[in-house]
């Protein structure tokens, strides 16, 4: 599997925002789909898990970059 998956690239906005614009995006995107969130709010590493788990999609990895995070999500049902 070497398709490439999307960045969405959320860097500047602050809670709720990521969270928000997160799950409109992956509401447009077929089940199984994958799609990374790149954010600088530092709640992210508390909201996007808690989203991925009331929301039923798999977060799949969490990487710590300079500054920001990056989530590896896969849309659920």
């Amino acid at each position: 599997m070497h398709d490439a998956i999307d960045i969405y690239d959320l860097r500047g906005l602050n809670c709720p925002l990521p969270v928000l614009k997160a799950r409109k995006r992956l509401a447009g995107l077929p089940q199984g789909a994958r799609l990374w969130l790149e954010t600088t709010d530092p709640l992210a590493v508390l909201d996007i898990p808690a989203f991925c788990a009331e929301a039923g999609h798999l977060l799949i990895e969490t990487m710590a970059l300079d500054g920001a995070h990056r989530f590896l999500i896969q849309r659920g049902a």
